[in-house]
């Protein structure tokens, strides 16, 4: 499964909630992207420089964490909930190539849609340092570029559904566990 979303839109703790229930491992590419900045290796040292600056990690950066993540034996059997991941049509185009070399093939592709005013709020609320007004923009502007053609991906594939955000964290993850059970029957 994958869940899409602008940042600030919920994913995070509804992903914890969501792979509790359905038994597969949370992959937040923010965890695995800040895991690599503490540990200094080279991917790590480049993905910081990026985020630092306000932008989103690249292809040549994401995909082959992903890819290693993806083919540990807890994801292989018990499904995964990629969060964070994919951001761009190439992206998707390599998780899919990824996901057939191990056999297996996305089920569903949630869109947890929070209108860019609310997710602003959030984000200046939470006071992480890389939360300047300036960095979000720019982050949202990003995301929204990126993400347009990636929401046609999963849809000319069947396999988006998009689900309100807003409201309490019970009614959104009930829409949610709604739409991948009726993904799923």
């Amino acid at each position: 499964m994958v869940i899409l979303g602008r940042q600030g839109s919920g994913k995070g703790t509804q992903s914890l909630r969501l792979a509790a229930q359905y038994g597969c491992v949370h992959l937040s590419t923010g965890d695995v992207l800040r895991a690599a900045v503490e540990e200094g290796t080279e991917l790590g040292r480049q993905a910081a420089g990026i985020m630092n600056a306000g932008g989103l990690v690249g292809d040549d950066v994401m995909i082959p964490l992903v890819a290693e993540r993806v083919a540990k034996p807890d994801i292989m059997s018990g499904g995964v909930l990629l969060d964070g991941f994919p951001r761009t049509a190439d992206q998707a185009n390599g998780l899919e190539a990824m996901l057939a070399d191990l056999g297996q093939e996305l089920t569903i592709a949630i869109n947890l849609d929070v209108p860019v005013e609310e997710v602003t709020e959030r984000m200046m609320a939470r006071g992480r340092e890389d939360d300047t007004e300036e960095a979000i923009a720019r982050r949202l502007s990003l995301y929204e570029e990126q993400t347009a053609p990636l929401l046609d991906w999963f849809a000319e594939r069947g396999l988006l559904a998009t689900v309100d955000g807003l409201g309490e964290e019970d009614q959104v993850f009930s829409r949610l566990t709604e739409a991948i059970d009726g993904r799923m029957a």
